[in-house]
This record gives C-alpha cells, structure tokens and sequence, in this order.
C-alpha cells in the first residue's frame, strides 16, 4: 500500500486550533500548500472541521484538521466550539495558532493545559510574524506568517520531529517469522464490502508479507480442504470473529488461533482491560444498560453485526435482556457511568489516539470495555485459547 493510500487511522492526525481570525485556515492553506480552508477576515468563516488526508512532507501521510475558533459565540457558536475540542480525542499532534504581536489569552493558554494533560505533543504558530516587533521564540513556539511564507518549511519541520510515526507499532510482527505460513479466514457474505477487504484484514496482509510470510486467504468452507493441503501445519490462523466458533471446531488445538479483532485490541493499546471487560459478561443483570459502539458508520444490514448479532449473542451468553444503546462514527459519550458494558468494534477506522481515548475514558469511570472480537470469544468459549498466542509478551 503507497503512502497515498494509507488508511486514515495509520495517518499522523494534525489539528489546528485557535481563536478566529488568527489565520489558522490561511496557515492550513499555507503548510498543505492547498486551498484546503476558506479564508475570509470575517469571523467565524470555519464552522466544523475540516479534514483532509494527504502527504505532507518531509512527515508522510498526515490528517490535517482546521478548527473552529475557540471564541465562536452564541448557540451556534457554543456547539462550533464543542466539535473543535471533540476534535483533542483524536489529535496526534496539536497546533495552537495565535499572533506574533501578544501574549496568549486565557482561552490559548486553557488549551495548551488541555494539550499537556492529554500528553499531546504540540507547537505553537506565532502567525503574522512581520508584527512580532522582534519577539523571541519560547519553547514549543515558531514565528510564521501565512501570507508571506515566512518559516512555513521550518514550520514542517518541527511537526514531523513531534510525529508518533517513528514510534509505530506492529500487528503481528513479533508473533510470525519470515516464511512462515498464515492462514486468513475472510467471510464474504451480504455485509463484506462489495469488491474489496474490510480495512483489519487489508492491514494484516499488507504486514504479513512485509515480513515475508506466506498468506493464504479462504473462507470457512474451504477451511477444511485448506489445511488438509499443509504437510506441516500453518504457524497461524486468524479468523473474522463472526465465524471464530466454526473456524475453531475445524482448526486443530495444536495451531495457533486468534482474530483480526484481537490483534487490533492489542495493537490499539486495550487489549489487558478488554479481557476484563469479557469477563463482565456473563455477570449482566436484567436491565443493566449496555453501549454498544461502532468507530464507523455503514449501512445497516439486516443482520448487522454490532445492532443484531451482538445484542441477540449476549442476551443468550447472559442469560437476561439487557438494556442496549448504540453509537457509531464520531459519536462516543463523556459520561459512560449509566453502563454496566461498553462493546466497542475493534477501532480499525480509529486511530489509536482515539482509540486509547476512548479506552481511557471507560476505564476512568470504571466501566468495563470489551471489543467485538473478545466479546465473541468470551461467548464461544475460545477467548483463552485465542489470546494464548500472546503467551510471549
């Protein structure tokens, strides 16, 4: 996969912040080299943000998200202001945009605590640099000016030394070897996207032959024929969690079984709190309120997996009839507390900031949190066998 197809949840996310008419849009315009922002010198031109998915050099693949101003006023204004900090949930690196000719505003400087509590890595812009009247930089501050270019290439610069990128995880890198054969289990049924992988799958088979394995991709019934074809057995199956039940009675105890919604609890940083959360769901109560969350939004099925599947599987693991909510895309409560269970899907259209956000926010108000994948293997009684592949770590 070329950088310009990275996934938008493998892309550096950058947002810019601010007050209005600070040139936080004349600067966006002026770092992606695009009229990716209207600019206007009447307040408030940005309402909600703007997102564009791009390269960005010398960074690679970035997201680059231009806010509202924090200072928006009136109803409208009050709920500008809310999507922009939504916005911190998913923020990789932050930008502070304000001007070269003051201090910062008690407003700026609330912000630059938010970014330092949420341990966001963050630059401040001192944009319309021609009026600094000989201003020195502070840390974590640059002199820059949109209209002119000034510093914009430095600007870059500094951003990508704040990029997470350089830190980036792996899937399964340290559970398989070189030549090492992995079988991939895909269901294509009515809810598979039409010609095309779901994004987990496409993820795992990009890195399994980076690494130089051997992947061979089938659905369960071909399962069987498939591994009757190995002279040794495969190194690793890994299944789409619908099917992880049949997939296990075929697969022999002897190799290695786990899912795609498993690895990416793992790999999205929640996979220790997301084993506690399985095992919460054996102990639901009748009417105990249940969130079940998607990262995305699709059309609906009639055997949609998170609105149907799941409720029906936990009110016959359980035993009771639950209460259920539903979320999806953006959209993820600040107060979880009216929860017993929160069912998460398994964050691949997420980045993992936002990911560990939301991860981070059940387990500070001590609501269990489980995935789609997890709560499945809890359900069929495989979810030990599944993360025993992790004996390892």
């Amino acid at each position: 996969m070329g950088l310009n197809r990275t996934a938008s949840a493998e892309r550096v996310h950058i947002a810019f912040f601010g007050l209005r008419n600070v040139g936080k849009s004349s600067l966006v315009n002026a770092v992606t080299g695009q009229e990716l922002s209207v600019v206007s010198d009447i307040k408030g031109t940005t309402t909600d943000p703007v997102k564009k998915a791009m390269e960005l050099l010398p960074l690679g693949p970035v997201v680059i998200i231009d806010t509202a101003g924090l200072d928006d006023e009136g109803k409208l204004g009050d709920l500008r202001v809310k999507k922009s900090l939504e916005i911190l949930d998913i923020t990789d690196i932050a930008v502070l945009v304000t001007e070269a000719d003051r201090e910062l505003n008690e407003l700026e400087k609330e912000l630059i605590e938010s970014f330092s509590k949420r341990n966001i890595p963050y630059l401040i812009a001192l944009n319309k640099s021609d009026l600094a009247n000989c201003r020195k930089e502070e840390e974590n501050e640059i002199l820059v000016s949109a209209n002119d270019g000034t510093n914009i290439y430095e600007f870059k610069e500094r951003l990508a030394k704040l990029s997470p990128a350089s830190q980036r995880k792996y899937i399964l890198k340290d559970l398989v070897n070189k030549g090492d054969r992995v079988i991939m289990v895909m269901p294509i049924d009515e809810s598979a996207p039409k010609g095309r992988i779901i994004l987990p799958q496409q993820e795992v088979l990009r890195e399994l032959l980076d690494i130089g394995c051997i992947a061979i991709c089938t659905q369960v019934g071909e399962l069987k024929e498939c591994l009757a074809g190995f002279v040794s057995p495969p190194s690793l199956v890994i299944t789409d969690s619908q099917v992880f039940k049949q997939v296990s009675d075929i697969v022999p105890e002897n190799i290695r079984l786990t899912s795609f919604s498993i690895l990416f609890a793992r790999y999205k940083g929640g996979l220790a709190k997301m084993l506690e959360g399985a095992a919460l769901l054996k102990k639901l109560k009748e009417g105990d309120r249940v969130l079940i969350s998607e990262g995305c939004t699709h059309h609906r099925q009639c055997e949609d997996i998170g609105t149907v599947k799941i409720p029906r599987w936990i009110r016959e693991y359980s035993e009771v009839c639950p209460e259920f909510d539903f979320t999806s895309g953006g959209t993820f409560p600040d107060d979880l507390t009216q929860y017993k269970l929160v069912v998460h899907c398994g964050g691949c259209m997420l980045n993992e900031t936002a990911m560990k956000n939301r991860i981070g926010r059940a387990v500070n108000q001590k609501v269990p949190i489980v995935n789609y994948g997890m709560a499945i293997a809890e359900m069929t009684g495989i979810l030990k066998r599944a993360v025993r592949v992790f004996d390892t770590d």
